[in-house]
């Protein structure tokens, strides 16, 4: 037998799990209620919270059985949270049904037998209130939704159970892949040529940590009872207002036109990309959140600032590649810069090659000592092209440092380093260069041309792989999809040109520096340039030693592994790997 005062159904959905760590951040037992296979999903989520989990307890529940097979294996609950539904576009009918009204009803009246029982809130979406039946046919996501709001308010007042309804709208927060999500994702890959809707469209947003806290309080206030709660911030701007705002924070085009949705809907799914069931959203209605506001001020919670809402969640979406990858902690944009990691006080900063992206740090940087700040160079990735000088762009990036980190450049990469270096020795510890292709062969004229870019943007992400001497992984699969955004390769292999055309004058500078240096090579893809640096040979790879060998190369970027003496053409040649 569980003895808990809180229960919530969906536990480890996007909105229940955020639910259960407020719950229990305010000192509540809280009974999960999981579909078998997804305690581990939510106890890894909550542990990664840093949440406190002593009162939390695990009941397996299946709502589509009446008595959500939980029998009387619960006692003592007080407040009953349905956060359990289907939400997804294209659902089958009769599935959308056994879940969102037959599971619904199954909650409300299970939560009606509970001796104990103060409240049931009802979690749903912000437009089911306002419209009326819908059809099936025309989407089986919100005509079921709609369905279980008249079928549970009719069965609440008929048995008294003391129900409360919460409507958010688009909830933003990490791990949401929904909704807006799809058209942030979309604007981002270049495919938004129009925006679906008018002038006023209003496609309203609320921050999740908002939502759990106001949930978690509704059960205090004896007069939410039987009431609706709209979540959302008024203060979201219409959508070609919102898009604007998100798509000068990622350094991407605005698309210039709207679209009637009535147009959208005629038109081949390949060009729009959009849903024809997610069209259904795209209104200018507006939605009185009066009550919602006093509640909100009673509990005495605020949204935060919305502006800072939608640039965060766009990082996210950005990061995670719209939820295909786990995003790297920190992960986001500064100034059109994408950087990811530590910003403040990072014990190394580490700068990437062409064609690659700040991904390719990944395996490294779990081999590091401290903490890693890694950034695509300008234009290339998923950082936003800079009218600054490459020097210039390397003092912003570092202008909030404060630590004094091992400054770590790859092939192009090399070129910001060493910039920085000579520029401030003091602010720098060590000078690590992988491959720093102003020391080595020089690339083909070609490939400093933007029709390499073209070549290279339409690879198969094995053909990269191969081409770059490099296995399969996330590192290559992240390249490959920034460079097939617009302009992106273009940019990248004219930057590569740009930097050919600079190597005399980068061996020099670097010869300037003062700071200790150090250069890995691979094997394969050794010095032609003499130096009077320190330069560790990595056998068994080419250019990019520090995604096929990344605990050899950290070792040394670490500082562990020592030169041997000086050769008679002045290169310095470690032991072989």
């Amino acid at each position: 037998m569980v003895h808990t005062d809180s229960i919530v159904f969906g536990a480890a959905g996007f909105i229940g799990r955020s639910l259960v760590a407020e719950l229990l951040r305010t000192g509540h037992t809280v009974a999960a209620a999981l579909r078998a296979g997804s305690e581990d999903r939510l106890r890894d989520w909550l542990a990664a919270q840093e949440v406190e989990t002593a009162g939390l307890r695990i009941v397996t529940t299946d709502i589509g059985e009446p008595d959500l097979a939980l029998g009387d294996s619960v006692e003592g609950v007080r407040d009953v949270y349905n956060a359990a539904a289907l939400m997804k576009f294209g659902l089958d009918a009769e599935v959308a049904r056994r879940v969102n009204v037959d599971g619904a009803r199954h909650v409300l009246e299970w939560a009606g037998r509970q001796p104990e029982l103060r409240r049931v809130v009802h979690i749903t979406g912000y437009r089911v209130a306002a419209e009326g039946p819908r059809d099936y046919r025309d989407g089986a996501y919100e005509a079921s939704k709609i369905q279980a709001d008249g079928m549970l308010r009719a069965l609440a007042a008929e048995r008294g159970i003391p129900l409360t309804f919460a409507n958010p709208a688009g909830v933003l927060g990490p791990g949401q892949y929904f909704g807006l999500a799809d058209i942030i994702d979309n604007l981002w890959q270049g495919q938004l040529p129009a925006l679906p809707g008018s002038a006023e469209t209003f496609i309203p947003v609320v921050d999740l940590g908002y939502v759990a806290r106001f949930l978690a309080g509704l059960p205090t206030l004896p007069d939410t009872v039987g009431e609706s709660y709209p979540l959302l911030d008024p203060a979201t701007p219409v959508l070609p207002e919102l898009i604007r705002l998100v798509a000068a924070h990622l350094g991407v085009p605005t698309p210039r036109f709207t679209l009637p949705t009535a147009l959208v809907r005629r038109l081949p799914r390949a060009l729009t990309h959009a849903d024809p069931e997610a069209l259904t959203f795209i209104s200018s209605d507006r939605y009185d959140t009066t009550a919602a506001d006093e509640v909100a001020r009673r509990l005495g919670i605020e949204h935060p600032p919305v502006a800072e809402l939608l640039t965060s969640y766009a990082d996210g979406i950005v990061a995670s590649r719209n939820g295909k990858v786990v995003p790297v902690p920190g992960s986001g944009f500064r100034n059109g810069t994408w950087l990811a990691g530590e910003r403040a006080n990072p014990g190394y900063v580490l700068l990437h090659g062409i064609p690659v992206d700040g991904e390719s740090w990944n395996e490294l940087a779990r081999e590091l000592d401290g903490p890693v700040l890694r950034a695509d160079m300008p234009g290339i990735g998923r950082s936003a092209p800079s009218a600054l000088s490459i020097g210039e762009w390397a003092e912003e990036l570092m202008a909030p440092v404060r630590s004094r980190p091992v400054l770590v450049g790859h092939s192009f990469g090399s070129w910001a380093a060493v910039e920085f270096a000579l520029r401030h020795p003091e602010r720098v510890s060590r000078l690590v260069l992988i491959a720093p292709a102003f020391l080595q062969k020089p690339a083909a004229w070609w490939l400093g041309s933007p029709v390499a870019g073209e070549v290279v943007r339409r690879l198969p992400v094995a053909t990269l792989a191969a081409r770059l001497g490099v296995p399969v992984g996330p590192a290559i699969a992240s390249a490959a999809a920034n460079l097939r955004r617009p302009g992106v390769a273009r940019r990248t292999f004219t930057a590569l040109g740009q930097a050919g055309a600079s190597r005399a004058e980068l061996a020099e500078k670097l010869a300037r520096v003062t700071v200790p240096v150090d250069i890995v090579v691979g094997a394969d893809d050794p010095l032609t340039e003499p130096t009077v640096h320190p330069v560790h040979t990595v056998d068994g790879t080419g250019h990019y030693p520090q995604v096929t060998h990344p605990a050899q190369v950290a070792a040394i970027v670490r500082g562990e592994i020592p030169s041997a003496a000086e050769t008679s053409s002045g290169v310095v040649i470690s032991s072989a790997w």
